[in-house]
């Protein structure tokens, strides 16, 4: 969601009131709570004609809604009880509604990634790596740069080999972590782990700790180091997105930021960029990018990181399309 959006549903949201806006918090994930919550916070004053276009856009766009059935997992299970019988319907609602109480796994969204870190740190890597696919790829590489090097490859070998997490082993992770927290809510078994899911998080550990892992994983398994390097998408990657895709992201993209994001890439890289902008607007940054001084490689990585968050969720939005080195589309 840009800017414009996160603005519009904090003004849908302020027009609710205390107790209404809470039951729609209920139902966020932790980034958007978080991402949402600082934009109320930033917020002072609306225009009136404003605050009248997002209230008639969300009813225009409720009135296009209906509710089918009030609960969808109680009519799947009736459906396929009726349709196969008992026997044969169980079989499949387990696979249909895996893991329906996750609520110890899910609550590690909301926890900082040194409290998921020595929470985690005396498990055996397997359980370390089935608990830490369910988590966003960014949250991990965090949780993973509390763990000594050794630890955090033995983990990483695990996320790259992982392949999907039966019910009845989710329901005993969710157990395991159940004892120690509480809260979170229902979330469905998804194709976790994997090589990409490795690659997407050793995208977001940075150099030095992203050659160490491959490093690791290179001594152990040559071929999978190289799966996983074939579907990493780097910042360098990016000058492989196309012209529309490319233009889709400097509209997301700060102008300081992408200076110093620059400040780091290579001439084909900044090529592109100043390509996809007006003569005015690359002649500006190319000045921008001269008269800049030294800047430190850990702030040009950071810049890099978020804007690779962006390409990525541009991705998922199918506004970019992303080349991986295997046979799928990377992302």
């Amino acid at each position: 969601m840009d800017e414009t959006g996160l603005e519009d549903a904090a003004i849908l949201l302020m027009s609710l009131g205390e107790e209404e806006a809470a039951e729609v918090f209920k139902h966020l994930t932790p980034k958007e709570v978080q991402r949402l919550g600082e934009t109320i916070a930033k917020m002072k004053t609306v225009s009136r004609e404003r605050f009248d276009g997002v209230l008639g856009r969300f009813e225009s766009q409720a009135d296009e809604h209906s509710t089918l059935v009030s609960n969808t997992d109680e009519y799947v299970k009736n459906v396929l009880r009726k349709a196969l019988g008992e026997d044969k319907a169980n079989l499949l609602i387990d696979r249909i509604l895996q893991g329906s109480d996750v609520t110890g796994i899910e609550s590690l969204k909301w926890m900082d990634a040194g409290a998921i870190a020595e929470l985690l740190r005396h498990e055996h890597p397997q359980i370390i790596a089935a608990i830490l696919v369910h988590l966003e790829f960014d949250q991990v590489s965090d949780v993973l740069r509390h763990f000594n090097e050794r630890l955090r490859n033995e983990v990483m070998v695990r996320v790259a080999t992982l392949d999907g997490i039966q019910p009845t082993a989710l329901k005993d992770l969710n157990e395991v972590l159940s004892k120690v927290l509480a809260g979170g809510d229902r979330m469905r078994k998804a194709n976790l782990g994997g090589v990409k899911s490795a690659a997407e998080i050793i995208n977001m550990m940075g150099s030095a700790i992203e050659t160490s892992v491959l490093d690791y994983i290179r001594e152990a398994d040559n071929d999978l180091a190289q799966k996983i390097m074939d579907n990493m998408f780097t910042f360098d990657d990016v000058v492989k997105i196309d012209d529309k895709g490319i233009q889709a992201l400097l509209k997301e993209v700060q102008s300081e930021s992408l200076i110093i994001a620059l400040k780091g890439a290579t001439p084909e890289l900044r090529d592109k960029v100043f390509k996809n902008m007006s003569s005015r607007a690359a002649e500006t940054l190319k000045e921008d990018l001269e008269s800049r001084g030294p800047v430190r490689v850990s702030d040009v990585e950071s810049e890099q990181k978020e804007m690779l968050k962006i390409v990525r969720r541009l991705a998922d939005e199918g506004q970019i399309v992303l080349g991986g080195g295997g046979d799928d589309q990377f992302l």
